[in-house]
């Protein structure tokens, strides 16, 4: 039976050199986080995201045939679980930058490849490149035909040049660390108005600093509090024309395909919390007696309470590295389980996350405790990249709706 979930020599050598960074170095950026304004809060991490870049961490997350030195999804999220579980806000900020650059490396040609990706994988500065799909009033209906709008940034053929005009909104790092946009936007953008969704969409890279990027505002997010997602417009971008990512027309399927890719990475952010929060959940149980005769985890209810919490934890990393190996394997059940994970981590996070609250009781709500906080970013999981309601309905149930989809594949008995 070729089921092994033991990670090999140099996946457990990054997972502890992870762990170590992220305790010696990402923890000490949560200070950013309580500065006053979203532009702060950002500007504040960029010394610990170049020091991520400086240790390789970039370079970790893009896959080796690109010339990185990232051997697959399953160390992507390795790495992701320990800088997660300590920053979500700087760890966002690179995975961000990974997946701005996944329209690139799933539909660039070589020479795009080589000379787009030259920048991130240095080992110093502080690239950034943010993938620009979502737009105000929302995204989840990027493909609806007339007379529903869409996909609304269009870029139309002046000369060799795209010329780019819209609005996005929630796209992570967009307007960089100055208001001058990403060393890289990957935009989605209607390429032609006349055609039927399926091929009127197109994505083009477009190379910062950037000219005609109008900056609207910093989003004074609920969680994530150090990590920027502006809203923002373009007028008359000009980007060359060889920049076009893969067939013009054929924009959604690579959008699609770049979240799926992400999506167990979300299942995996989901574990991160929730292992934060039984780590201090666990040590208070022990430690407390709240006015009793023994530590409360003597009793029933809360033991209980952190069995089903780390239960919880083991099924959805379990889960989610399932899809990272079916992701790696190109197997067709990826994408199945990959929103699986997404859906069930996410969910589970912002659960479990409340229930070990009430192990820990009135103590929970002071933000001395860590509960606020991982809350905070745990109700971003199952709203962003791709909402839980929108990929059920859009994915999952569009598969099961198929004749040739069959319950048992993504088990592997087919």
């Amino acid at each position: 039976m070729a089921i092994d979930f033991t990670l090999t020599a140099q996946q457990r050598e990054l997972q502890l050199a992870s762990r170590k960074f992220a305790r010696e170095v990402l923890a000490d950026a949560r200070a950013a986080e309580k500065l006053a304004t979203p532009e702060q809060r950002f500007l504040a991490t960029k010394p610990t995201y170049e020091a991520m870049v400086a240790a390789g961490y970039l370079r970790k997350c893009i896959p080796a045939p690109a010339g990185g030195d990232n051997a697959g999804m399953i160390d992507m999220a390795i790495l992701a679980e320990e800088f997660y579980s300590v920053n979500p806000s700087v760890t966002l900020t690179m995975l961000g930058s990974v997946l701005g650059l996944l329209p690139l490396q799933l539909g660039g040609t070589p020479e795009q490849c080589q000379r787009l990706l030259a920048p991130f994988l240095k080992t110093s500065g502080a690239p950034l490149a943010a993938f620009c799909s979502s737009e105000p009033g929302g995204s989840a209906n990027a493909a609806s035909p007339p007379p529903g709008e869409g996909v609304r940034t269009t870029a139309r053929r002046e000369g060799d040049n795209w010329l780019i005009n819209g609005r996005k909104k929630w796209v992570s790092s967009a307007t960089g660390w100055n208001r001058e946009g990403a060393d890289l936007l990957t935009v989605v953008c209607r390429t032609d108005p006349a055609a039927a969704p399926d091929a009127a969409i197109s994505i083009i890279a477009v190379q910062g600093p950037v000219t005609g990027l109008v900056f609207e505002r910093a989003i004074d997010s609920i969680g994530h509090r150090a990590h920027l997602v502006p809203q923002f417009g373009f007028q008359n971008v000009a980007a060359p024309h060889h920049n076009l990512l893969g067939k013009q027309g054929a924009g959604l399927a690579l959008t699609a395909a770049a979240f799926t890719g992400t999506a167990a990475l979300v299942g995996i952010f989901g574990v991160a919390l929730m292992r934060a929060a039984f780590a201090f959940a666990l040590d208070f149980a022990r430690s407390e007696k709240r006015g009793g005769v023994h530590p409360i985890i003597e009793h029933q209810a809360v033991g209980y309470a952190l069995a089903d919490a780390k239960t919880t934890i083991e099924a959805a990393r379990t889960l989610s590295w399932r899809a990272c190996h079916a992701l790696d394997t190109q197997s067709p059940a990826a994408e199945e389980l990959a929103v699986q994970a997404k859906i069930f981590g996410s969910e589970a996070a912002v659960r479990v996350i409340t229930d070990l609250m009430r192990v820990v009781g009135i103590d929970s709500y002071d933000h001395e405790a860590p509960f606020g906080g991982l809350l905070q970013d745990a109700l971003a999981l199952p709203i962003f990249d791709g909402g839980n309601l929108g990929i059920r309905r859009r994915q999952l149930h569009t598969m099961f709706k198929s004749r040739d989809y069959s319950p048992l594949a993504a088990s592997g008995a087919v």
